[in-house]
């Protein structure tokens, strides 16, 4: 019967076990000093506490086809945006300004924004 450890597996785990011990505290290290108040005093993140990334703009070029009020919506007709999307005539949602001074056939640009609830159109201007 043979022994569950013999001399030559316990040399193989003892010269590994430095190694490791040598690799977490390298990784300890990294992450930086930590007092013992600081510690204490640390108190986690709350949930959805980390600053939103602002989402991105995309200047928009077009024409208002119809003006949806019910929807708080135009339907624009714009050009291509290039790396972004090709040229369509998409529902865009607008804030109650936007909505009250646009025109049917008037042709704008803006900037184009993705939020959670669907295609904005900020900072709406007549073209020039």
């Amino acid at each position: 019967m043979k022994p569950l450890f013999q001399r030559s597996d316990f040399h193989a785990v003892s010269c590994k076990l430095p190694a490791a011990v040598a690799l977490a505290a390298l990784l300890a290290l990294a992450s930086g000093p930590v007092s013992a108040s600081a510690a204490s005093d640390a108190t986690p993140p709350a949930a959805g506490s980390a600053p939103a990334k602002a989402p991105a703009r995309h200047p928009l070029k077009g024409v208002v086809l119809d003006i949806r009020a019910d929807r708080s919506a135009l339907i624009v007709k714009h050009e291509e945006i290039p790396g972004v999307m090709r040229a369509m005539t998409m529902l865009l949602k607008v804030d109650a300004p936007t909505l009250a001074a646009a025109q049917k056939d008037q042709a704008i640009t803006g900037l184009l924004v993705r939020k959670p609830d669907g295609w904005w159109l900020e900072e709406v201007k007549p073209a020039n």
